[in-house]
């Protein structure tokens, strides 16, 4: 048995909203967390203050004398980094840096990278892979799925070499040699 509410409890009720909060994120936060299987809601945060330090940053730019070299500089140098790390397709304008959403950044993670090069066929498969040591960029293993991968590094990403996926995938494309088999 619950009492009823009285004017004012009725009254305060109706000004807040039970379905969504303000720290919340929304239905939108919760759906990037799930499709690109990102376990800390930290790290989303993250690439959404990142997204609006480019953002504003490419603005000040923008207000800048179209003529004034300090401008070209900086345009060339915002650029040349959001493009080198991935999160636009080409370096031709300014206006691309205004569209980075924080789905760009995950896009650059790891274990997305990996079902992008098709060494794995999801997304959770490729975060536990990643997890379990299975996966090096370069010479490192690496074993943090928000590791993020810059175009460069993306063609040094493959399997680490004392994995069983490695030996596995050798020994379907029949490349094991006698020398890996001890």
């Amino acid at each position: 048995m619950v009492r009823a509410l009285k004017f004012h409890e009725k009254k305060l009720l109706k000004k807040v909203d039970f379905i969504s909060w303000k720290t919340d994120g929304g239905i939108r936060e919760a759906k990037i967390l799930r499709r690109y299987h990102i376990q800390k809601r930290e790290d989303y945060a993250k690439y959404n203050r990142l997204c609006g330090a480019i953002q504003s940053l490419a603005t000040k730019i923008k207000a800048l004398d179209a003529r004034d070299p300090f401008r070209v500089d900086a345009t060339r140098q915002l650029l040349e980094k959001v493009y080198n790390i991935g999160l636009i397709p080409t370096r031709k304008n300014l206006a691309l840096c205004d569209k980075v959403s924080a789905s760009a950044f995950c896009r650059r993670r790891l274990p997305v990278v990996m079902v992008r090069l098709r060494m794995a066929q999801r997304v959770k498969d490729a975060v536990r892979f990643v997890e379990q040591g299975h996966v090096r960029v370069g010479t490192d293993v690496v074993t943090d799925p928000a590791y993020l991968v810059t175009r460069t590094m993306e063609d040094f990403v493959t399997w680490a070499n004392a994995s069983k996926i490695r030996k596995h995938v050798m020994d379907y494309n029949e490349e094991r040699d006698d020398f890996d088999m001890l």
